[in-house]
């Protein structure tokens, strides 16, 4: 006899695949229409911070082309782990999105023993966003010229020079400089860069080797004073700073890159259409604002293409941070 629950094998698949599309249809057309209501971008540095111009460029171009509004949320400090704690937490599905640098996704798990979230694990990688370079500052009345200048001084004073940070490249600069010139010099921490730079304008540290969206203005408004910029090229926006290899610094060559990501689970289709909105978002007049300002460049990718960049420059970045003899805190 048989069992009035029986079915058979082919029975139970049929049956479970009818289910499965039943439940999938809904949320399929729910994510046609993404986004339907208000997207947050999460931002691991301060407002002014290159990061957050390029957040909130992105944001209205986003809105421009979804009409729903989107909020960026700055939340600083830690090194970028607050924001990306937040983001890896959060629901997945694409309407918390985690606008961040390379400190936060191939820095970081080189830099601390213990991460609050997962880089690889707990994220889907959406596209990289762009790419730019750093700008060694000092005060405008600070006695140096030149890149040697402060070498010198920091090879005759061992341990009394100070330089700040507010993100793992800046730091990672900064430790790289001393690594390279021999030179002892003392790092104080900050939860974002335009935090370094107004104790740097106030003379409580010495100089930084900062982003360009934070330092360039300064430097363009007679504040601070560039003495070399951390690429292997000069910077279109200050072209009579030589980089700091030229300066004398072998080697030397220090980038960083922005990009988005969302929490893991996050649906295929949602990835594909927030990607399809934030490439738009990097050739809008606001983005291109901030790359031309920044003397930066757009840099976009498929999800795959950045998952795989990112493990190859976190490597890179363990390279750097090893040899710079900085151990994990």
């Amino acid at each position: 006899m048989t069992h009035p629950f029986h079915f058979s094998r082919r029975g139970l698949f049929a049956a479970a695949f009818v289910a499965a599309a039943a439940l999938a249809q809904p949320t399929l057309a729910q994510q046609g229409r993404y986004p339907e209501k208000p997207v947050t971008f999460v931002v691991p540095f301060a407002a002014g911070s290159a990061t957050d111009q390029l957040a909130r460029a992105l944001g209205q171009s986003l809105t421009e082309q979804s009409k729903q509004p989107v909020v960026v949320d700055n939340k600083a400090g830690a090194s970028g782990m607050i924001a990306a704690q937040q983001v890896a937490r959060a629901a997945p599905d694409g309407y918390t999105v985690l606008i961040t640098t390379n400190t936060t996704h191939a820095a970081n798990e080189h830099l601390y023993k213990k991460l609050p979230y997962d880089p690889n694990k707990d994220f889907v990688p959406v596209t990289g966003l762009g790419k730019g370079g750093q700008v060694l500052v000092v005060r405008t009345e600070a006695p140096y010229k030149t890149v040697a200048d402060l070498i010198a001084d920091a090879k005759k004073r061992p341990g009394k020079l100070s330089f700040g940070s507010g993100s793992s490249s800046s730091r990672v600069a900064g430790e790289m400089f001393k690594q390279l010139t021999d030179t002892d010099i003392l790092h104080v921490p900050y939860k974002s860069n335009p935090n370094a730079v107004t104790d740097l304008l106030g003379g409580q540290i010495d100089f930084m080797i900062t982003d360009t969206a934070t330092g360039v203005p300064q430097v363009k408004g007679g504040k601070l004073k560039a003495l070399g910029v951390s690429t292997t090229k000069r910077n279109p926006l200050l072209p009579d700073v030589p980089t700091i290899a030229e300066a004398g610094v072998k080697g030397y060559d220090m980038g960083y890159w922005f990009a988005a990501y969302v929490p893991a689970g996050t649906p295929a289709p949602v990835v594909a259409r927030l990607r399809e909105l934030l490439i738009a978002g990097t050739k809008s007049a606001g983005a291109k604002t901030f790359f031309e300002g920044t003397g930066s460049d757009p840099w976009t990718t498929t999800s795959e293409e950045l998952a795989k960049f990112q493990v190859g420059d976190a490597q890179k970045w363990g390279r750097v941070i090893k040899a710079a003899g900085i151990e994990p805190e």
